[in-house]
């Protein structure tokens, strides 16, 4: 644990186990991938306690508050403790149902699609956003 509560957004991270590695961490943070209160931060972003930290992971962006500080990497146990996943149920069920039924599915080697494939695909996309 940290005593003066200062900890850049990337050690915290890497930290509560939400990323494997610190370099992963900032990766997210440099691409924009890391959010706290809608806006992205930096990997130096210091991170304060009730905080929720959003990081968008493919189609879903997965919510955590911040209940503890820490820079190592800490036992899965204690991050347990540190961190608590906030991300609503609805999130976890775009990512199945996208897992069950994927729309532009293609077998590994099939190659691009064709024109008449890449419409039918388009097709099928903006009929599941409405």
């Amino acid at each position: 644990m940290n005593r003066d509560n200062k900890v850049r957004m990337d050690q915290w991270l890497a930290a509560v186990r939400i990323c494997k590695t610190r370099s992963q961490a900032t990766q997210l943070c440099k691409n924009g991938k890391i959010q706290v209160n809608g806006a992205a931060v930096k990997p130096s972003y210091t991170v304060k306690l009730d905080e929720i930290v959003e990081m968008k992971a493919g189609p879903i962006t997965r919510s955590f508050r911040v209940l503890g500080l820490a820079q190592k990497r800490v036992s899965a146990r204690a991050a347990a403790e540190l961190v608590e996943e906030t991300t609503p149920a609805k999130e976890f069920e775009k990512l199945r149902l996208i897992r069950i039924n994927p729309l532009a599915f293609r077998d590994k080697g099939a190659g691009r699609p064709t024109k008449k494939e890449r419409r039918e695909i388009d097709r099928l996309k903006k009929i599941k956003d409405l």
